[in-house]
């Protein structure tokens, strides 16, 4: 087996195992992050009902900064404006999910700027 296809394949496992424990609710819902080569992404979902509650990704965040930042500081403040948001619809409490990837990095500065912001994770 090649080396990309044994990645995939361990990122698959590590999604499947990481989601099998998180279940996002009305009350607490889930907070996922996803990452591309360029930009971040991170929604408030509710499972029960299959919806997103709240989401922003750092394409909202390169438009109103000017000076060029890393990446992992954009997915920082990605985690503040989740909070934020999430907190203007009244919730206080998410679980997060890292999905396929490490709990480092931008997946790391994401949670960390949403506890920043107020959520409890």
């Amino acid at each position: 087996m090649n080396k990309r296809k044994m990645l995939n394949q361990i990122r698959w496992r590590r999604k499947k195992r990481v989601r099998a424990k998180i279940f996002g609710t009305a009350d607490r819902p889930r907070l996922s992050v996803f990452r591309s080569n360029r930009y971040t992404y991170a929604q408030l979902i509710n499972d029960e009902k299959g919806e997103t509650l709240v989401s922003a990704s750092t394409r909202e965040l390169k438009s109103t900064v000017k000076d060029q930042k890393s990446k992992v500081a954009l997915a920082e403040q990605l985690g503040e404006l989740v909070a934020k948001k999430a907190i203007e619809k009244g919730i206080k409490k998410a679980t997060f999910d890292r999905g396929k990837y490490k709990y480092h990095g931008r997946v790391k500065a994401a949670a960390e700027g949403a506890r920043k912001g107020g959520l409890q994770l």
